[in-house]
């Protein structure tokens, strides 16, 4: 079953690292041809217009492998979330018993 990408414009959804988006020329007219995007992280740190953002991360080819690291402006609106960051599995820490001589 194919994930259907969740248009993020309206809602406000905050961006985390390892979210998987989808870029197309909703996004940006550079963006023609379509492709998906790994975030690394939103960069905050840089001065753009209202509802823009600049977003760090790689390109990935259609296996989800990295294939390019890339730095994009983009239109909040038009970013479409394909796969949400899975949250960090919760390690059980074991307790250690004394070794037996």
């Amino acid at each position: 079953m194919a994930l259907v990408p969740l248009p993020l414009g309206s809602a406000m959804i905050e961006l985390r690292p390892g979210d998987v988006l989808y870029i197309t020329a909703a996004c940006s007219v550079q963006f023609t041809k379509s492709m998906m995007f790994r975030l690394i992280k939103v960069r905050h740190d840089l001065v753009t217009y209202d509802q823009w953002i600049w977003l760090d991360g790689y390109q990935l080819d259609a296996k989800g492998e990295a294939v390019a690291r890339r730095e994009i402006f983009v239109l909040r609106a038009g970013l479409m979330l394909q796969r949400r960051t899975a949250p960090a599995p919760v390690t059980q820490r074991r307790s250690r018993s004394p070794q037996r001589r």
